[in-house]
């Protein structure tokens, strides 16, 4: 990804800026984070973006069980009902872009509102980035070996 980032420096510098900010300096929980990145992986069928995090998800605590829990289709144990409630919210933002209101609620009841709006920020974020990846056939090297 990096490599096909520089065919254009402008965007480079944003894209880099924005993950960057995401994945180092907000307030949501690395678990949390780490949970949107690799569901999203999942659901857009983006390889590259699964071998790429899973390392940081495994890292912020999440297990082998947790793992198979994010490529169930409807998942469940061991994730807690905070990591259920940001994979239904991740889910439905991913395959139909709007969040439904008692989702909102549910976000609003368990996250502060600068959370809630940096798990959104997260969730559409790496839909661009999974997106962008699959476009450009990027694979993870896993399937390169």
């Amino acid at each position: 990804m990096d490599r096909m980032l520089l065919h254009s420096p402008p965007i480079a510098d944003g894209w880099n800026g924005l993950l960057g900010a995401i994945r180092g300096r907000t307030t949501l929980p690395g678990d949390l984070r780490e949970i949107v990145i690799l569901r999203i992986a999942v659901l857009n069928g983006a390889a590259y973006e699964w071998d790429s995090h899973e390392p940081a998800a495994r890292g912020c605590g999440l297990g082998d069980e947790h793992l198979a829990a994010l490529r169930a289709e409807v998942p469940g144990p061991p994730l807690n009902p905070r990591q259920l409630l940001v994979i239904a919210c991740t889910d439905v933002l991913t395959q139909e872009a709007v969040l439904p209101d008692p989702v909102f609620g549910q976000l609003r009841e368990c996250f502060d509102d600068r959370q809630v709006f940096e798990l959104l920020a997260t969730v559409a974020a790496y839909n661009m980035v999974s997106r962008l990846v699959v476009a450009l056939q990027i694979s993870s090297p896993a399937a390169r070996a």
